[in-house]
């Protein structure tokens, strides 16, 4: 060693394969296909079997990161959820993502068991290890296809992927706990179901309210300090509920719905802060699992996969759906459109690391038929979404909001909001003067980003299409005129 220190190659290959998540997000938007498919095809690629032959098949370490990953993705994905926007289908959606979770599950254990060879409750642990959805990879889909989907359908997908995991992790864990105990008791699980989830939600509710006060009344010397913070309230969260009993998922998620209706101080720095560190969670969890996957065990499976995989898209899935969401008068179309839409992602994968971990038997199985499930899942549906939204008429015209950033704020968030949207050809604005299109008194576009460049728009000032808009607008001058910003269906 001479004039510095040797270089590290993990540190290398975790620089690289993180760089190539990122531009791999790029293609996933161009070509349509979620970005997790292609993550967990970088780390495949990137492990013992692929091209740079990095070895890597420790279950429980892939398990304890991709629950941690999970705690922060629903809290991320909380944040971006209001509460008033998801309290029209809260029924609808909680029932969904409980009770349709619990048929998706015994739907499809009991089939599993004519194919496989698992024995009933093995076949059970496989049903609840795949039940839950992720709306990370449906969502991903419909912005980069333009499919605006109306606001109660759109919501109940948001509330049902954001809330279901717990369900499926209690499942997973209840049943894994039968198989091994000595003197297994089902008996006690509804009470158990009934504490976990009611801790995980008061919980997560009471500790959101909590760190408002911590941070509006803290005041940090350094901005820089406030991210340590939330950051450490996620982990605490998680781990406190879990360690009383609750469910540490239902707590970040519902943590996140909380504060997303309350006003703090960095308010939307801290929010940007948190969507950074998801994505970061997001592609290294795919990534690592993709770095457990043997692609040669997989061959033996495929077959049996596929058919299991048929069966969770055609009969387990809607069956759970349409039982669940019968009763909330929802339309055919709208029953068919969610049934199709539930993608299967990074949870189900993570949840089939705790059969091998307890070293169940059937466990390897469990763990290859679900990673080969998700990729087929995730594949047929993810590159049809927005054919099959269109067929059934599953379209609203929505403002298109753009991924161009601002870095703005506004205080309070009861008061106007920022809008920032991107103009599609086709559009009633695109082309028009901005004194043309008869603005009300409570909205007003106070900046245009166009060909890179920014500047303060005037009445006569004519928007384009692919122009970048950052709107201010009340909640009444948004519904009277945010359709003239939609993209055109």
């Amino acid at each position: 060693m001479s004039g510095g220190v040797d270089g590290n190659p993990l540190i290398l290959a975790t620089a690289l394969l993180l760089a190539g998540g990122v531009l791999l997000s790029k293609t996933s938007a161009k070509l349509g296909v979620p970005g997790l498919l292609l993550f967990l095809g970088l780390g495949m690629v990137a492990g013992s079997e692929g091209v740079f032959d990095i070895e890597f098949d420790n279950f429980d370490i892939a398990a304890e990161f991709g629950t941690i990953a999970l705690a922060f993705i629903l809290f991320s994905g909380g944040l971006d959820t209001k509460f008033k926007q998801i309290r029209p289908v809260l029924a609808p959606g909680l029932t969904l993502a409980s009770v349709g979770v619990l048929i998706s599950a015994l739907t499809l254990g009991g089939l599993a068991t004519l194919i496989l060879p698992l024995d009933l409750a093995e076949a059970m642990l496989l049903g609840a290890v795949i039940a839950s959805t992720d709306a990370a990879a449906v969502f991903s889909i419909l912005g980069s296809r333009g499919v605006p989907l109306p606001r109660r359908l759109k919501s109940l997908l948001e509330l049902e992927s954001g809330s279901n995991d717990p369900m499926a992790v209690f499942l997973t864990v209840s049943i894994i706990t039968l198989i091994t105990s000595d003197n297994p008791n089902p008996f006690l699980l509804g009470g158990s179901f009934i504490v976990q989830m009611g801790l995980g939600a008061i919980g997560g509710y009471l500790a959101a309210r909590g760190l408002v006060l911590v941070i509006n009344r803290l005041r940090l010397d350094f901005d820089g300090l406030y991210p340590v913070v939330t950051f450490a309230f996620v982990l605490l969260l998680y781990e406190g509920l879990t360690f009383v009993g609750g469910s540490g998922f239902l707590a970040t998620y519902v943590a996140g719905v909380t504060l997303a209706d309350l006003n703090f101080l960095h308010r939307r720095s801290l929010l940007r802060f948190h969507d950074s560190l998801a994505w970061l969670f997001q592609i290294s969890m795919f990534v690592v699992l993709g770095l457990l996957v043997f692609p040669s065990d997989l061959r033996s499976v495929a077959g049996d996969s596929i058919v299991v995989a048929l069966l969770l898209i055609f009969v387990a899935r809607p069956i759970a759906v349409f039982a669940s969401l019968l009763p909330f008068r929802f339309s055919w179309r709208e029953m068919a459109f969610v049934s199709w839409v539930g993608l299967r992602g990074a949870t189900p994968i993570i949840l089939a690391t705790f059969p091998v971990n307890e070293g169940i038997v059937g466990g390897d199985v469990v763990f290859n038929v679900v990673f080969f499930v998700v990729l087929t899942s995730v594949l047929l549906k993810g590159t049809t979404i927005p054919w099959v939204a269109r067929r059934l008429n599953i379209v609203a015209v929505e403002p298109a909001t753009s991924t161009t950033t601002f870095d703005a704020s506004i205080a309070g968030v009861e008061g106007p909001d920022l809008h920032e949207v991107r103009l599609h050809a086709g559009c009633p604005a695109a082309d028009a003067s901005i004194v043309s299109l008869g603005l009300p008194a409570g909205m007003l576009i106070v900046l245009v980003r166009r060909a890179g460049d920014s500047f303060i728009p005037e009445g006569g000032t004519v928007l384009h299409s692919g122009d970048e808009l950052l709107i201010v607008a009340d909640n009444a001058g948004w519904r009277e005129a945010g359709a003239l910003f939609a993209t055109p269906t």
